[in-house]
């Protein structure tokens, strides 16, 4: 049995067009989210793309206008099976919804305490003491340099961007708060 020359050829070239293309996504995928890698670090970005359950808590300072770094979470739901979630999960690692400030890319200038409205809560468990957590805490417009989203325990806050619109309308179509308090 002879082999054909030029179809093999062919699969030979077909294999280097995919094995290019694979690369070509590989790059552009990480061109797309390298800023949020940095900004949250690779164990919190993959809780928030992947974490079984989701909450959603409501925060109140325990401080007036200090910056101490502590919040009570007055109201805690659910939002594991909330309509929207795997969008808002991959908005929150994409760079483009984000408005990054320079070279740095985050801003360091700790805010107060009284500024932080809410915070999603990504984890591997629900509800047990010790477990992981990525807390992901967000201020809608509480200060005067915009919409600002940090992660508890890591550096530095960085700006919403046109993100921040449509995330407070999905909060309050989520969250089964009432409005008192």
């Amino acid at each position: 049995m002879v082999r054909s020359t030029p179809g093999s050829m062919l699969v030979i070239g077909l294999l280097i067009l995919g094995l290019l293309a694979a690369g070509v996504g590989v790059w552009f995928q990480w061109q797309q989210t390298r800023r949020c890698l940095a900004f949250y670090g690779t164990r919190a970005a993959e809780q928030i793309s992947k974490s079984p359950f989701v909450e959603l808590w409501q925060l109140k300072p325990l401080s007036g206008g200090r910056h101490t770094g502590r919040l009570e979470a007055i109201r805690v739901e659910d939002i594991t099976e909330a309509k929207g979630l795997v969008h808002l999960r991959r908005g929150l690692v994409e760079d483009a919804n984000f408005h990054w400030v320079g070279k740095g890319d985050t801003e360091h200038v700790p805010l107060p305490d009284a500024v932080w409205d809410l915070a999603l809560v990504f984890s591997d468990t629900k509800q047990k003491p010790g477990v992981e957590q990525t807390v992901v805490v967000i201020d809608f417009v509480g200060n005067s340099q915009g919409a600002n989203l940090t992660v508890a325990g890591r550096p530095g806050r960085v700006a919403l961007g046109k993100m921040a619109e449509g995330l407070e309308t999905w909060v309050e179509s989520t969250a089964k708060w009432d409005g008192s308090d």
